[in-house]
Parts: structure tokens; C-alpha cells; sequence
């Protein structure tokens, strides 16, 4: 399997702040790979790094299995990205602001917009000024122009924030599309964990600039499967004794002595008849299924606690 992005070590430090700290993370061609972080994490950043926006203070990376700075460039030109909002003119139409970007950039043949808002689905609206067009259509617009070059891997910054839930699905369905019909590898950061689980075939976690897991959509789905959520007063001696009665390793202790249990979860008696016959105050036990966002409010739990 070919890797499109490959970081080493990469980080960034802004005066004495770490906005990344040593990530390591592997994009395969034809990924759709979520970036998943609150804001602050490091997304941004990031994603500046790759497109050459910003210089890492340490580390490295490849675009396409090469790492030079002449090869990082060639690389960039078969990359299209939205880092922030797009900058397009509000009293020009859709199809003028598109032809500016289209010469500017020195791309030939006078249908390329129109072949490109068709893919859009903004065609139609080519006529439109930009200051009359809806926010999802702003945001496809800026998709398109990403795609003017057409590129072999986009790289999305938060393309979803602010749109309303059919927004939301045009751009989701758009991303699929050009996914799986032309084989565009997607790196995509979003906040909204939701619709990230819709569309991603693997993810990287970020938390305070840190790398906390990178895993495909088949391992998140395997651990995202139904578990016994225990609250105790002391949660250190019971995951000591679910270890050692009941010999119990696949669990985890988050704060405010909340203990998470994956296996044996139809027999949540053996939990309860431990705690009491051990004195230890049993305050809450019910059977939990994770979805993507509560499974990342789990993994940053330490990181967010450190």
C-alpha cells in the first residue's frame, strides 16, 4: 500500500508553547483519514505544516514517499487544500471567481470550471454572487477550488464546522464520491466526531499537540463495542482486584473512579458481589455502548488529566 503522508517526529513549538509534540502518522492512498481533536489540539497546525504554510521547529515528513524540500514542493502540486476559509471576491459570481483562480494559477482550458462546479454540484448557482450564496455552498465552492489541479490527495480543515445538517450531508456524500470515484485520498480534521465516523477509514487522535492513537475504522469499531461502566470510591483497589479475582485485562480506569469493562459484560453481578464483599462503595454500574466521541473523550482523559 503506497503512503501519501508520512510525519516523523514532527513538531512545532510557538515561543514556549507545543502546538505539536513528536507525531508520527501514515496516510495510505485512497484513506479517508479523520483527524479527530477538540480546538487547540493541533489540527491546524498540522495541516499548515504539510501544505507549506508553516516549517516544522522538529522532525520530518514525506508527501507521496519523498522528503526533500524539491520534492515536498512537486508533492504540494498534486495536493488540494482549505486551511481556514477559502478568500473569494463577494460581488463576483461563482463562475468569475473561479476563472480568476483558474488563470492566476495558470491552469489551461476555459471548461475546467464548469467541469469542476459540476462535481460540485454548483453549477447551477454559477451565476450567483458569492455574497448571495448559503454557507454550504461557500464551503463546496472552496472544495472546488481545492480541486482546480486536480489533485490526488486533499487535505480539509474543518470543512464541516458551521454548516446545518444538510450542509453537512452534501459535503459528506461530495467527500465520498470523490473518494471512491476518483480515488482522492482525504485528510480531514473536524471536531464534529460524529460525521467524521461516517465517512473515515481511519483516524488519528490529538490532544495537546499530542498523538494519542491512530487506528482504522475496523479497530475503532471493535472498540467501540458494549462495556460495563463502574463508579466506585475507590477505584484503584477494585481494578486491582478485578485483575487479580476475577483475572479481568481488558478494562480501563478514567478519573472520577469510573472503571470501563469489556469483557464478561453480561455477568455484572461478579463486579457488584466484589465491591461489596471488599467494602468498597458501589455508586453506579449500567451497560454502555462508545461511539467516536465518548470513545475520544476516554483516550484524552489521562492526556487532558496530566
Amino acid at each position: 500500500m503506497k503512503e501519501v503522508i508520512k510525519t516523523y517526529k514532527l513538531s512545532k513549538k510557538f515561543n514556549n508553547d507545543m502546538a505539536l509534540s513528536d507525531i508520527n502518522i501514515t496516510v495510505n492512498q485512497g484513506d479517508i483519514y479523520g483527524l479527530v481533536g477538540n480546538n487547540g489540539a493541533g489540527k491546524t497546525t498540522l495541516l499548515r505544516i504539510l501544505t507549506g504554510q508553516s516549517e516544522p521547529s522538529e522532525g520530518e515528513f514525506e508527501l507521496f514517499s519523498k522528503s526533500s524540500k524539491e520534492d515536498l514542493n512537486k508533492g504540494r502540486r498534486r495536493c488540494g487544500a482549505i486551511i481556514e476559509t477559502p478568500s473569494f471576491y463577494p460581488k463576483l459570481t461563482v463562475e468569475q471567481n473561479m476563472e480568476y483562480y483558474r488563470i492566476q494559477r495558470g491552469i489551461p482550458g476555459k471548461g475546467k470550471v464548469d467541469k469542476i462546479l459540476e462535481e460540485v454540484n454548483l453549477l447551477h448557482a454559477k451565476k450567483k454572487k458569492f455574497d448571495q450564496l448559503s454557507l454550504g455552498m461557500k464551503q463546496r465552492l472552496g472544495l472546488a477550488l481545492a480541486m482546480m489541479t486536480e489533485p490526488e490527495l486533499l487535505l480539509l480543515d474543518e470543512p464541516i464546522n458551521g454548516l446545518d445538517p444538510s450542509g453537512i450531508i452534501e459535503i459528506r456524500n461530495l467527500l465520498l464520491k470523490l473518494n471512491k470515484e476518483k480515488n482522492i485520498t482525504i485528510l480531514i480534521s473536524s471536531h464534529i466526531l460524529s460525521e467524521l465516523s461516517n465517512i473515515a477509514t481511519c483516524y488519528g487522535f490529538l490532544s495537546k499537540g499530542k498523538l494519542v492513537e491512530e487506528l482504522s475504522s475496523e479497530e475503532l469499531e471493535e472498540k467501540c463495542k458494549s462495556y460495563l461502566e463502574i463508579k466506585v470510591n475507590n477505584a484503584k483497589k477494585l481494578s486491582a482486584l478485578i485483575e487479580d479475582k476475577l483475572g479481568y485485562k481488558d478494562y480501563k480506569v478514567l478519573p472520577g473512579n469510573i472503571i470501563q469493562i469489556f469483557e464478561d459484560i453480561n455477568e455484572p453481578e461478579k463486579i457488584s458481589e466484589l465491591a461489596i464483599s471488599n467494602k468498597i462503595g458501589l455508586l453506579a454500574l449500567e451497560q454502555k455502548s462508545l461511539n467516536l466521541e465518548n470513545y475520544y473523550m476516554s483516550l484524552i482523559g489521562g492526556v487532558e488529566n496530566d
